[in-house]
């Protein structure tokens, strides 16, 4: 899933402000009124590379037998979406339905963007892991869309290197730390992996499944936990590591990154389900060395990931068939042959558990073809996804975050202090917006 791996999320300026009310609201009803005769036509604004060949299979399959045709109107991904969808939104003009990141649902929500579906899709819940269902009705009753890609987050490394220095996959983080060092005493010229400020998912992955709730309502107001304990933890842990050395500072995705993984100077990785495809272009040197397990765990005999990429399909509130919307939506996501599709034609890694272990993922990735069970075990991670928590200004958090976070890391300071500037910056852009914060 490499499209869905860095995804900026929605302006500030689209986050449109609507005083005291936290989630504003929260869609209409499913209820369209849908004694509906004749033939029904949706559009569908999504970003997924070959939809169209997707979308086919329900017109000429289960939409021609009830007369819904969908057609897919490709867009641009990130903020450029959601501000099209919000600008089409204010003038009553918005798609019957669109692809939008998990991160983004409450920005959409908040402005009254996306019906709750509820009432059409609730009995689709049981194919999505718990952890993943919750990010699509932001904690509430409602269903705001249906899940459809996924990044569990899960330990990447290099199986010749670790056999070689004698390390050990770590089970937890203390032995993640330790393997850091180890590998430092025996090879000073290798790091384990780096600590990247580039990319704000990969932290709020690692807090996720830390247990952070980033953003929650009480009563009619925000209340922003950015600096809880739970990424308290995670960022001193990290910060730590950093500053005494035992892990690289240098920020991923760039030329000097992917010598190091292509070398073995860094010999693993933190990353999600997608890090085969990335890896392919990084490491091409590398291929059919690598192995893939669980991330490190904070207790012994916990079992939890976060997640860093997916999206999911919403169906809005300008949309005159919100029902047969719904049921298209559910289909997209659920229905073995579309699922099939989505990963031949789009690439991506389906959130419905059961297409996980079925059709393009009965085999292991090329670059993987040393472990062929790596989707047996990345299903059975995925089943684990930590809930998580999103705000109407994740842009904010996710800005401040490369800002102070690269800082501290570049400069191996105190962490913690930058997850004070995240959260202090968070909070006051909320209360800029006009939205309620409970302290």
């Amino acid at each position: 899933m490499p499209y869905t791996k860095r995804r900026r999320l929605v302006s500030s300026a689209v986050a449109v402000a609507l005083g005291a009310t936290a989630l504003a609201a929260c869609g209409s009803s499913s209820d369209d009124g849908e004694a509906r005769s004749g033939p029904v036509s949706l559009t569908y604004w999504t970003w997924t590379p070959g939809m169209d060949k997707v979308v086919d299979l329900w017109n000429k399959g289960p939409g021609k037998k009830e007369q819904i045709t969908v057609t897919v109107k490709k867009q641009a991904s990130g903020d450029t979406l959601v501000t099209k969808i919000l600008t089409a939104h204010k003038a009553g003009k918005a798609p019957d339905l669109v692809q939008a990141e998990y991160q983004a649902l409450p920005t959409l929500v908040s402005n009254d963007a996306l019906a709750d579906i509820g009432d059409t899709v609730g009995d689709v819940k049981s194919k999505f892991a718990e952890g993943v269902w919750q990010q699509t009705t932001l904690g509430t009753d409602a269903v705001y869309a249906v899940p459809q890609d996924i990044g569990p987050m899960m330990f990447y490394y290099r199986e010749d290197l670790f056999k070689e220095y004698g390390l050990s996959v770590p089970a937890t983080w203390e032995e993640f730390a330790e393997t850091a060092r180890e590998l430092k005493r025996k090879a000073p010229d290798k790091d384990l992996t780096t600590f990247s400020a580039n990319d704000s998912g990969l932290f709020a992955g690692l807090a996720q499944q830390a247990g952070a709730q980033w953003w929650t309502t009480s009563g009619d107001k925000w209340k922003v936990g950015i600096d809880d304990d739970a990424t308290k933890k995670v960022a001193e842990f990290w910060g730590g590591l950093v500053k005494e050395g035992a892990v690289d500072n240098q920020p991923m995705y760039t030329p000097a990154w992917n010598k190091a993984l292509n070398t073995g100077k860094q010999i693993a990785w933190v990353s999600a389900v997608w890090a085969p495809g990335t890896l392919t272009t990084a490491a091409p040197d590398t291929k059919g060395k690598w192995a893939m397990a669980p991330l490190p765990q904070w207790g012994d005999g916990e079992s939890s990931t976060g997640s860093w990429g997916g999206s999911s399909t919403g169906v809005t509130t300008d949309s005159k068939n919100k029902e047969a919307a719904a049921r298209f939506a559910a289909w997209l996501n659920t229905d073995g042959d579309a699922l099939n599709a989505l990963a031949k034609e789009g690439g991506i890694y389906p959130a419905s558990t059961s297409a996980q272990l079925s059709g393009a993922f009965m085999s292991p990735p090329e670059y993987f073809a040393n472990q062929p069970d790596f989707y047996k075990k990345a299903a059975a991670i995925a089943e684990t996804t930590a809930p998580s928590a999103w705000g109407p200004n994740v842009n904010v958090a996710y800005t401040t975050f490369k800002d102070a976070f690269g800082a501290a890391a570049k400069n191996k300071s105190d962490f913690t202090a930058a997850l004070d500037t995240m959260q202090r910056d968070t909070v006051a852009d909320l209360k800029k917006q006009g939205f309620g914060v409970a302290e």
